[in-house]
């Protein structure tokens, strides 16, 4: 990921809409289909600089995987002392040894996402469980997604495929952010013309993410309240679009039928 979005993730994520509204709903839904268990074993791949660490410490004991070294370092100054330097293409692990793992926008990072499902799918005990959080639809891919280095955007339909093909069955797919859409998606195709017509006319390229723009408080706080209360909603039915996407699969038992 490019610096500039990795120090505002690290700046922003206990303070930002977005950070609030989708910690809220994606560990509300967690919640509805896995039992809290303080000896869970739990493994957050590509952790990042922790942000989601505390919020699976209820979940179990937290381990945390990270390739960029300066954010594993970040994490281990933060507390996180269960955060190690490694790849989602090898997981340091034995296989069925992990009672939950989650990918929190991490596999559009991935350029062979199923290898990274594959290992996520060995590592998983029968009965754990894989959570996936992913940004949604390949069409609103924009210099937001080039700065963050990701390599694709996915439909849920896509997801489904990917995570059973490793195995695992799907028990919760739906897309999130949902009531903030109608606005989103007008302003991110707008955001993606003016972006294409600069590359053509001046030859180059935006160097701000989503997280660069500043909101008043009172908008900030509004976002914030009707981000996090899809929670309620999302935790009982699941949306047929939204700009992101969560998905929550598990291991089958030995000789359960799929």
């Amino acid at each position: 990921m490019h610096d500039l979005a990795y120090h505002q993730f690290l700046k922003l994520e206990k303070s930002h809409w977005w950070f609030i509204g989708r910690r809220r709903t994606v560990f509300s839904i967690l919640e509805r289909y896995l039992e809290r268990n303080k000896n869970a074993r739990v493994m957050d791949v590509g952790c990042g600089f922790g942000g989601m660490l505390d919020n699976l410490a209820g979940f179990g004991h937290p381990m945390g995987l990270e390739i960029d070294l300066e954010s594993a370092r970040c994490c281990k100054q933060r507390g996180f002392e269960g955060v190690c330097l490694g790849s989602g293409y090898s997981l340091p692990l034995k296989d069925n040894s992990l009672d939950l793992i989650t990918l929190f926008d991490t596999l559009e990072h991935m350029k062979d996402d199923r290898k990274v499902v594959r290992q996520c799918a060995a590592a998983l005990k029968p009965g754990g469980h894989l959570m996936i959080t992913s940004p949604a639809y390949q069409f609103l891919y924009a210099d937001n997604d080039r700065i963050a280095q990701h390599q694709r955007r996915y439909t849920l339909s896509n997801l489904k495929r990917i995570v059973s093909s490793s195995g695992l069955d799907v028990v919760k797919g739906t897309y999130f952010n949902v009531l903030l859409f109608p606005l989103i998606l007008p302003a991110v195709l707008l955001l993606k013309a003016k972006q294409g017509l600069s590359r053509m006319l001046f030859k180059t390229a935006g160097s701000a993410t989503n997280l660069s723009y500043r909101y008043p408080g009172p908008l900030q706080s509004a976002l914030k309240c009707i981000f996090s209360f899809e929670r309620h909603l999302l935790t009982r039915i699941s949306s047929p679009a939204g700009h992101s996407i969560v998905l929550i699969a598990v291991k089958p038992e030995p000789g359960e039928k799929r």
